[in-house]
Formats: structure tokens, sequence, C-alpha cells
């Protein structure tokens, strides 16, 4: 038997059983336009769009043949992303020169945020997305793409001054992006209460583990641990689950395999959509409001 589950409100409801269901389809509870989600669906789909399920109530509602479950208890739920190759390529050159240009950062940053989270997949969040605007932080992002030229100052400490700066900018703009993550269009009432003192540590840590050739990996692994128990306001913890020894051998094959320029694409395709995949959502038993 089959159960379904519909948003409202940005809220995830049931799961129900297939009568029940139906009866909320007839009620006019589920409308056309409500996202549904049952068991083999790739993910959240209006109502309408399925077969069976709006207007043929008589008739067991088609389900799709692929997909994952929805959260369930004590099970962890990885995120998805579906980025294509040259979106996210391209967005990503964009983003690099609206930082070097220092001006349009705010807004090249904002479209690029947008455009990442629409195209990541949260179990049990439909639609999720940013709702960051440009002039929230300006300053930061402004601040940060004229840090990138500190080296060419010609002030031999200037670079390691730059470092420390970016990482408190990195800081701010991590918390800024978590208070602005939606699904359904509503802001979730999420929030990164990692400490500034805590992330520039984290941050300085990373770049002089450089000098160990392959270190950097694992502290890379252990800060992402560090971000997600420092993320609050969710019914269900987010955690990291890749290692050192995986960051660091995908990096090698994505390194190596860019270095032949025509590969590039599909290789930040591959690495984007591994990284996701490696955060994901696990019940801690608490009945709040959030993921």
């Amino acid at each position: 038997m089959a159960s379904w589950f519909y948003a409202s409100e940005g809220k995830q409801q049931g799961p129900y059983p297939e009568a029940q269901f139906r009866d909320l389809v007839s009620q006019g509870v589920v409308r056309p336009d409500t996202l549904v989600w049952t068991e083999g669906m790739a993910g959240w789909q209006k109502a309408a769009e399925i077969p069976g399920l709006i207007g043929g109530a008589g008739a067991p509602p088609m389900i799709p043949t692929a997909g994952g479950p929805p959260m369930r208890a004590g099970t962890d739920q990885p995120l998805t992303a579906d980025f294509s190759v040259f979106g996210l390529l391209g967005r990503t050159i964009v983003f690099i020169i609206g930082m070097l240009l220092v001006i349009p950062a705010p807004w090249v940053a904002v479209w690029f945020y947008k455009w990442i989270t629409s195209h990541i997949h949260v179990p049990g969040r439909p639609n999720f997305g940013f709702a960051g605007q440009p002039m929230d932080i300006w300053w930061v992002f402004m601040a940060n793409g004229l840090l990138t030229y500190a080296s060419f100052t010609g002030i031999s400490f200037a670079p390691l001054v730059a470092t420390v700066i970016n990482a408190f900018l990195a800081w701010m703009i991590i918390r800024w992006i978590a208070a602005n993550l939606t699904s359904n269009g509503e802001r979730l009432p999420i929030s990164f209460q990692g400490s500034a003192v805590g992330y520039v540590g984290w941050y300085l840590l990373l770049f002089i583990s450089t000098i160990t050739i392959i270190g950097w990996a694992w502290v890379m692994a252990f800060w992402m641990r560090w971000i997600c128990r420092n993320i609050e306001g969710t019914r269900r913890e987010v955690v990291f689950s890749g290692s050192g020894w995986e960051i660091l051998w995908r990096t090698f094959v994505f390194s190596l395999a860019s270095s032949f320029i025509i590969p590039i694409p599909w290789m930040l395709r591959w690495y984007g959509r591994w990284y996701v995949s490696q955060f994901a959502l696990a019940d801690r038993g608490a009945v709040n409001h959030g993921f």
C-alpha cells in the first residue's frame, strides 16, 4: 500500500495511506498545484502532473518508477543535486569574474546562490531555495573581492592579513546564507551558530595544512562536521559523511583531469554533485520547525 506526503505552508505532511490521501484529494485539501511525493518518485511534483491522481479518484494513482524514500526516523537522508554540466561551469566562471570586478560581486553572488540552491534537493523540503538580496551584506562581498588583490600591494604581511579577514567575511556569508534558505518560498528558521573565532581558526588551519600536501583533506572533512554541528533550528540534524581520503582522491582526480581543459565542465559537475551528497539529514528526535 502506497504512502503519500504533501507540502503545505512549507511543511511536509504525511505519510497518508492511499485511501486517506484520495480523501484529501476529493476534499480539496490536496489541490492540483499541491506538491506531493510517494515512494518511487524522483522528487516532489504537483499533484496535477501525476496521472490518475487528480480527477481520477476511482483509479489508483500512478507511481513513477524512479526515486528515493522520504525521511524516516533513524536513517540518514542525503541531499542530492542536479547541476547541469555547462550551467554549473558558466555560473562558476561568472561568479569568479564578478568577485574580481568587486562592484558586481553582491549581485553575482546572490544570482549564483539562488541557482545552486534551486538545484539541490533536500528530503522533506520541496522547492529548496534562497531568498537573500544583493544589498543585505553588499560590503562583505565587495571587501572579499578587494582582498583578492592583497598580494599585489607589495606589503609582505598583506596576504596573511587578507587571509584572516577573508575568513571572518566567509563566516558572515555562511551565517547570511543559512538565514535565507527557503522551502516553497518560505524562509526556514535555520541559523549558523558557530563562533567567528572557531570559523577563522578552521580556515587558518586549512590554510596551514596545505604544507602537508594531503593533510588539508582531513581538516576539510572535520571542518564540515563542525559547521554541521553548529546549524540550529532544524528538526533533523545536518551531518557530513565525507572522509578525508574521499575528499583527497576526488580532488586529485578533479585536478588531474581538469589539467586537460576539455573535461573541466564534467569534472566540476561530478565533484559538485558528490560533495552535496555527503551532506545528509538525520532524525535527532526533536519536534521543531526547520528541515
